[in-house]
């Protein structure tokens, strides 16, 4: 529904990735500058993920509006 956005180039594309990812870094099995860029990919990740949301969101919108008007 939202075509433009893409986890294509992240290298965490998926929120199971991300659980895994955070959990080794939280029990210190990510550590140092692995820890460190692990942590901007997760940054990364969340960011698109929370954009993709709120333009869901828009788009659900238009649609419900769009509905309404035909009532």
């Amino acid at each position: 529904m939202v075509p433009e956005l893409s986890y294509a180039e992240l290298d965490v594309k998926d929120g199971d990735t991300a659980i895994a990812r955070f959990a080794r870094m939280a029990k210190g099995e990510i550590t140092g500058e692995e820890a460190e860029a692990t942590r901007r990919r997760l940054l990364e990740y969340c960011k698109m993920d929370t954009l993709a949301m709120v333009r869901l969101h828009e788009v659900l919108d238009r649609l419900a509006a769009g509905m309404a008007k035909a009532e």
